[in-house]
């Protein structure tokens, strides 16, 4: 019986470990658009379309690439500290890499230091769907994609206000886009000043 208390108590700690503080540095890291690299092979990919999309598992495997399928598909779960999305600050919106679902906006985005990307608010209701997830003797709530229902991640109640909510997000299944305003914006002032036309 103590045996059994003490591997549970092992068990809970490696639970808990991976929402714990990180005591690694790391640098920052220059994070271009990912959108544009890995979406040539998957006809459901769309900023725009917010039809539901029902595919075969079989089917998703064929477009997917090996570790987006395993995070999103087989509810897997990437290593805490390993997305470049994780300190990523820019401005911008944050996409489901499986269907190009609009998920999160930048300004909603805060650092937990859980591992994980983390947000407080989704883009909207419908962008997210939440289910029960009791698997690993935990009670959580799972949070998918609203438009392919993929696994993003999970969803807890110690986040900032205005919400109170913590989305801990896998970094494998999100996309950013930068805002292409503040891009404008940054092209215009940087010619502006080439040229010697401070305003």
């Amino acid at each position: 019986m103590r045996l059994e208390k003490i591997i549970i108590f092992i068990l809970a700690c490696s639970v808990f470990q991976q929402c714990s503080y990180s005591q690694q540095t790391l640098s920052k890291i220059v994070i271009k658009d990912t959108m544009d690299d890995k979406k040539t092979n998957n006809p459901v990919y769309s900023n725009t379309d917010t039809s539901s999309v029902k595919l075969s598992e079989e089917e998703w495997k064929k477009i997917l690439p090996a570790n987006v399928y395993q995070i999103a598909r087989e509810k897997g779960t990437e290593r805490p500290w390993t997305s470049p999305l994780e300190t990523l600050t820019a401005k911008g919106t944050y996409y489901c890499a499986v269907c190009g679902n609009a998920l999160f906006l930048s300004d909603t985005k805060f650092e937990s230091g859980c591992g994980w990307p983390s947000f407080y608010q989704p883009v909207s209701k419908t962008s997210i769907i939440y289910t029960p997830d009791n698997s690993h003797g935990m009670k959580r709530v799972e949070v998918q994609c609203g438009r392919c229902e993929s696994h993003l991640g999970h969803v807890f109640e110690d986040g900032p206000p205005p919400t109170g909510l913590r989305y801990c997000i896998n970094g494998v299944v999100l996309d950013f886009k930068k805002a292409q305003e503040i891009e404008k914006n940054f092209k215009k002032d940087k010619d502006n000043k080439s040229s010697g036309k401070e305003q």
